[in-house]
């Protein structure tokens, strides 16, 4: 099972190094010489990553000004404890790795959370594609899972909860601490985060093979997936119910679907910057939004030098 991802915005940093205001003040200073903001600053325009940064703070501004009242900070923090959640005493390292701490981890989320109210506002849900999504809806899902390497293991693993006569979810939980190779789930017994169909976290074959399960059923045959092999207990499938009652769920799955489509991304990310009047002051980045505008869409941009 795939753990849901750090989040990825838009810019595609994770480290996001702010740029600093030009100027003599020394950045740092070595036996050599200072090195000046200025000079850091000219240095990381350069840059790819540089330029990353810059993009998403000008989105980050204009997305805040025009969806920051429909973004809480209890969403955000909602948001940052499912991850801890997930990741567990190694969410700290996870972090650590990334380059983040809580706070610039909590302005990903929040950029995110922005973006997603913008594509939501920019989303339409007419009664076909409500309907269309409603054909590939499936309610969130809660399963265990054992991973091993080969499918014989996962077959003899299958075979013990054949010939067991008891509580066989407490018997699986009892084999996940056993044989599972998947070191972040294998304490919790093999329990995993829910799902639904959207989810981009679980892989495909675990997800098929799961909601064809009813609660309290397994996989009688092991499971291939880019893992290994998995033996899947369905914890608690609830019935799909009446499409009337999903709206809501499916009006999220279609935003879902969208902030996964790069041409609509691309044509929120546009209408959002035009709203926003951005105006670049430094020559040198002019063009630095022209990958996030539609084709012959311009910017409102100045140029003067540094």
């Amino acid at each position: 099972m795939k753990k849901k991802k750090l989040l990825a915005l838009v810019a595609g940093v994770a480290l996001m190094l702010p740029l600093a205001a030009c100027g003599n003040k020394a950045v740092a200073t070595t036996s050599g010489g200072k090195i000046t903001e200025s000079e850091y600053y000219s240095s990381m325009k350069e840059t790819s990553q540089g330029k990353a940064v810059l993009q998403q703070m000008i989105l980050d501004k204009v997305l805040q000004k025009q969806y920051g009242k429909k973004v809480s900070d209890a969403a955000v923090n909602k948001e940052y404890n499912s991850y801890k959640s997930q990741y567990g005493s190694s969410f700290s390292t996870v972090l650590a790795q990334q380059g983040l701490t809580t706070k610039s981890f909590k302005q990903q989320i929040r950029s995110q959370l922005l973006l997603e109210a913008a594509v939501r506002d920019q989303s339409t849900f007419t009664n076909k594609k409500l309907k269309a999504q409603w054909e590939k809806y499936e309610p969130k899902v809660q399963t265990a899972q054992i991973l091993v390497s080969s499918k014989e293991t996962a077959q003899d693993v299958i075979d013990k909860l054949n010939s067991h006569d008891g509580d066989k979810l407490k018997y699986f939980k009892k084999l996940a601490k056993k044989y599972s190779t998947d070191t972040s789930t294998k304490n919790s017994g093999g329990v995993v985060a829910a799902f639904d169909n959207t989810s981009a976290s679980v892989d495909s074959d675990y997800m098929k093979a799961a909601f064809a399960l009813k609660t309290g059923e397994y996989t009688t045959e092991p499971v291939k997936t880019e893992n290994g092999y998995q033996v899947i207990y369905m914890i608690k499938h609830p019935a799909k119910g009446k499409m009337a009652n999903h709206i809501n769920d499916l009006k999220t799955q279609i935003v879902e679907t969208n902030m996964n489509d790069s041409t609509f991304m691309k044509k929120v990310i546009s209408k959002v910057l035009k709203k926003g009047n951005v105006s670049i002051k430094d020559k040198d980045l002019t063009n630095i939004l022209d990958d996030y505008l539609t084709t012959g869409a311009t910017t409102n941009t100045t140029s003067s030098s540094k």
